[in-house]
């Protein structure tokens, strides 16, 4: 058994790079800063470090995720870790590694034509809403 699951919260870093497919289809690229705080025990000085996660997301999402999500939105982002690998114009190997979203909600506030925590997802509208606790997290994000 296995599992790659990855759960992000926290606020969109740039607006989303949107393009298409020779089949047509959306692929939207975005990062997403995630800021973990906590008490320095020596110095009791408050710290926090901040990580870029890549998102990427496909079809259907990708096309909401263009329409409603602009630099500095609070997004959930669930889906799995992807490392991409190709080679460069001069021969060496480069690798990539980001979240294939699958799901999007989003959160903090209400986008144009979106209602308050509305959930997106590849294949369809999200059933299930993000845990109820998030809510009570938008106070930790230093956005």
């Amino acid at each position: 058994m296995s599992l790659n699951e990855a759960k992000l919260i926290g606020h969109v870093g740039r607006d989303p790079e949107t393009r298409y497919l020779p089949s047509g289809d959306a692929v939207v690229n975005f990062s997403v800063a995630t800021t973990d705080k906590w008490r320095d025990k020596t110095t009791n000085e408050q710290r926090e470090a901040t990580e870029w996660h890549r998102v990427t997301a496909f079809g259907k999402l990708a096309e909401i995720i263009d329409k409603h999500v602009r630099k500095g939105t609070q997004v959930y982002v669930s889906g799995k870790i992807v490392t991409r690998k190709w080679t460069d114009q001069s021969g060496v190997e480069k690798y990539s590694t980001e979240i294939k979203a699958d799901t999007l909600q989003m959160l903090g506030g209400k986008p144009a034509g979106a209602e308050d925590g509305e959930s997106y997802s590849r294949t369809k509208p999200a059933d299930q809403p993000a845990p109820s606790s998030l809510a009570a997290m938008d106070d930790d994000i230093p956005f």
